[in-house]
């Protein structure tokens, strides 16, 4: 997953203005403690903060692969 594709789930997920929040302010402790964006901004992988951004949030497990992908094309 490439940091546009992880910033592209975030906003498909939760919003552009709770994917701020969330991003900005939820710790993550699989991370030691960093926020998400702390995390991707160490250079850790998008895909595993991706992950954990999910977990912590509750997210439901159907949810979190294939996001942040575009759509096919018909």
């Amino acid at each position: 997953m490439r940091v546009s594709e992880f910033r592209q789930a975030v906003l498909d997920e939760f919003g552009s203005g709770f994917g701020r929040v969330v991003t900005s302010d939820l710790v993550l402790t699989e991370f030691g403690g960093r926020t998400a964006d702390q995390a991707i901004g160490a250079g850790e992988d998008a895909r595993e903060v991706w992950i954990a951004l999910c977990r912590a949030a509750d997210v439901p497990t159907s949810r979190w692969h294939g996001a942040g992908l575009p759509l096919p094309r018909s």
